[in-house]
């Protein structure tokens, strides 16, 4: 009897033993960047464009620093804490021979020889100074420091105070008398007593005398309530002009933090929820110094927008001669764009160029991207995605054309012109959406010339002098690697780093399969797919969805979720096939695409993943009673919604840090898709799982960090009440008290992707 209840025993407990036939081990590959090497980042050219600097480890198990080559010189040098102390500063701004950079450095200012590399310190204070510019005659430097303008002259070294913009109101002098009362017994006593009299005249003279012999100041501006930002002075120091923004008040979530130093609980003041965003901001004003006069920049003048609509302004952005100016401004809704011509003399506008989007605007280069005028001073360059795709326009002010100088259906990211003004310089998904090369071409458009042909995915950062460009380059199983190329065709790349570890590169590690399967409404899905060999293959199948809702994964070089594409392998070892999908609302693939899940989250975009669940089922011999799925943030939400509301079509879903209910989460994001709970009730409750938490039928896990300030930790507790209340009980949630969104701890990577593994295991074999 006894040995019969031992071998029951041993075989109820064989599923959890967790057999693995992959040489991986998920506590191997949850080390990250310690199992697979330390990628090189932020390639920075010295401002001579001789030398490259950028961050990097030659060994995983020590932290990254800083390192540098020449193109002459190509072997890695790690700098030591004192060179690295008398860096200058790898962003500043040129004179137009580019001979000079001024810059910025640990809120000091410096002047940068670029011939023979003699810096010049111009301040060193306690105060922040920061944004230097060469005046239009370039003898003197402008800069800011706390809101306001200063300059520096080249030639004798003085310094001048320019503006003087202060918050709030200006306060009135003190009254000699508070009433009628008051202002009665004051004059009297002027009339009785002529020493009074004569006093309060001779103190009026010795006033206005003093007043003469004060130093010249600018006139003081106050902005009434709100807070001071981003100070601009016209090229030909006529005109200032500034932006306001009040903070609005607003309840924000609080956060427990359980384990501290302290020992007691400690509480993180964390972000409000959707429906109002941080700040206000106010209408530009603007300062005629020689007339001494202050008016504000006409919104009148922008079409479709009244006072009540909020809008936002970027910097404006002056011609190189300094005659034009031109400003970006979005509404609060995020469904309008304008670039406007503005006449700083009389705040009026004129529009350029009109973008509206029924959904949101949105897209590569477009938001904080590229803007700006090209050498003839009358043209504007910008991004838009009038044609369904990011694309790269001009529009010459004088005349009204506009012209598209890229088309067709691929995007343009990071687009950098030279210094010239005569050539571009972008990364482009022409050849296929998951491929990014660089390109360049002519100014004013035309043929295009691909510079690169990796076949991955590449970025760029191009020397000063545009000798050189420092590549970063990856592919879909192979991590970022630092190349040098020279700038001329058909120049070979150069390959600077060998980051990964010897572990690493003991496995063969798969180039997924990149696929594409037809949706449900007809439209053809790109996939990763990862497939076992045939021996181990077990009929289960697992879909992963990545997160950040805006982002691509289905490409060809290496994901910013390598964790997963580790994880990936080693369910396929596993006898698993894996399914990664750019879904709906993933970037890479247009307006369109991006756009998808405009008012309904969880609908096209889940839809997606439902259709590929079908697709496994019928190309890749998959038992429909064996899908799983899982992600984390937007990845996670997903799960949550597959499992509450495709009853049947996954068996079992692990969500990690996921949305629960929209109306939790923050305004810039949400309002965008969704609008606000306000104004569109309808589309938050289609959108969230909290709503159909009574659908769950298969097996859930749920993991989320305790101190997660992007998806509250609140967010997935409230989801909890709600599956207790309703009786469920297929369910288990996992908590990490010293995590925030994006896990750091090894051991809580390994931790939680034993747990989703245990979930597959269990039910799905």
């Amino acid at each position: 009897m006894k040995k019969a209840l031992s071998l029951t025993l041993i075989i109820l407990t064989l599923p959890v033993l967790l057999i693995s036939q992959s040489p991986l081990t998920i506590e191997k590959i949850m080390q990250g960047n310690r199992f697979t090497g330390i990628s090189p980042e932020n390639p920075q050219w010295s401002p001579s464009g001789n030398t490259l600097y950028f961050t990097w480890s030659q060994h995983a198990d020590s932290l990254p620093s800083l390192f540098v080559i020449t193109p002459s010189n190509k072997i890695p040098h790690k700098l030591t804490t004192a060179e690295r102390k008398n860096l200058p500063s790898f962003y500043g701004t040129y004179n137009r021979a580019r001979s000079l950079m001024a810059y910025s450095k640990n809120g000091d200012l410096f002047l940068m020889e670029i011939k023979t590399g003699k810096i010049r310190q111009i301040t060193s204070t306690s105060t922040f100074e920061n944004n230097p510019l060469f005046s239009l005659n370039e003898e003197k430097i402008l800069f800011t420091s706390g809101n306001n303008i200063f300059s520096w002259d080249l030639n004798d070294g003085t310094f001048s105070q320019l503006t003087d913009i202060r918050t709030g109101k200006e306060k009135p002098e003190e009254p000699l008398y508070a009433n009628d009362r008051e202002k009665w017994l004051y004059e009297e006593q002027l009339d009785l007593f002529k020493t009074l009299a004569e006093r309060k005249e001779k103190r009026e003279i010795e006033r206005k005398e003093d007043k003469k012999l004060e130093p010249e100041r600018p006139k003081v501006i106050y902005t009434g309530q709100g807070m001071v930002r981003s100070v601009k002075m016209s090229p030909d120091s006529r005109h200032i002009i500034w932006q306001s923004a009040k903070t609005v008040e607003d309840k924000r979530t609080i956060i427990p933090g359980y384990v501290t130093e302290s020992g007691y609980t400690e509480e993180i003041q964390s972000r409000s929820k959707v429906g109002v965003s941080s700040y206000s901001s106010g209408i530009p004003g603007i300062y005629d110094i020689s007339n001494d006069t202050i008016y504000e920049v006409k919104i009148k003048d922008i079409p479709d927008v009244t006072e009540k609509r909020e809008i936002s302004f970027r910097d404006p952005v002056w011609s190189d001669d300094g005659k034009m100016t031109v400003v970006d401004i979005y509404s609060g809704d995020n469904k309008d764009r304008w670039i406007m011509l503005l006449d700083i003399k009389t705040g009026e506008l004129k529009l350029l160029d009109r973008q509206h989007d029924e959904a949101w605007i949105g897209g590569p280069g477009i938001g904080y991207g590229q803007f700006g005028w090209l050498s003839d001073n009358k043209t504007i360059y910008f991004q838009s995605e009038e044609s369904g795709y990011s694309h790269l326009y001009t529009f010459d002010v004088t005349t009204g054309q506009k012209k598209a100088l890229t088309s067709g259906k691929f995007e343009v990211y990071d687009l950098t012109l030279s210094s010239d003004k005569k050539t571009w310089y972008f990364i482009s998904n022409e050849t296929d959406p998951g491929i990014r090369e660089l390109y360049s071409m002519p100014v004013g458009g035309g043929a295009r010339t691909r510079l690169t042909n990796f076949n991955g995915g590449v970025e760029f950062e191009l020397s000063p002098d545009e000798k050189y460009f420092a590549l970063r380059v990856s592919f879909a199983n192979i991590p970022w690697e630092l190349y040098i190329m020279e700038n001329k065709e058909k120049a070979v790349p150069q390959k600077i780093t060998e980051s990964t570890t010897p572990d690493f590169r003991a496995y063969n590690w798969r180039i997924p399969e990149f696929v594409s399967f037809r949706a449900s409404d007809g439209v053809q899905v790109p996939a990763r797919l990862y497939k076992p060999e045939s021996q181990v293959k077990n009929g289960a199948a697992v879909i992963f969805v990545h997160g950040a809702g805006y982002l691509q994964n289905a490409h060809r070089w290496w994901s910013s979720y390598s964790n997963e594409y580790m994880f990936h392998n080693f369910l396929a070892d596993n006898g698993y096939t894996v399914l990664d999908i750019d879904y709906r609302g993933s970037a890479g693939y247009g307006r369109d695409w991006r756009t998808a899940i405009y008012r309904f989250m969880g609908g096209k975009d889940l839809d997606d993943h439902v259709d590929g669940a079908k697709y496994l089922v019928d190309q890749h011999q998959v038992d429909p009673q064996k899908i799983g799925i899982y992600g984390g943030s937007y990845g996670g939400f997903i799960t949550l919604m597959a499992m509450f509301t495709k009853p049947g079509t996954f068996r079992a879903g692990a969500a990690l840090r996921a949305v629960t209910d929209w109306a939790h989460y923050n305004h810039g994001y949400t309002s965008d898709i969704l609008n606000t709970p306000l104004t569109d009730s309808l589309a938050y409750k289609k959108s969230s799982p909290i709503y159909y938490a009574e659908g769950l039928e298969g097996a859930l896990l749920i993991c989320h960090g305790m101190i997660d300030d992007n998806v509250h930790f609140q967010d997935v507790v409230r989801l909890v009440q709600r599956l207790i209340e309703l009786g469920k009980e297929n369910w288990e949630l996992a908590v990490y008290p010293l995590e925030q969104h994006g896990f750091i701890e090894p051991s809580s990577w390994t931790d939680e992707y034993k747990r989703i593994y245990k979930l597959f295991e269990e039910n799905l074999k």
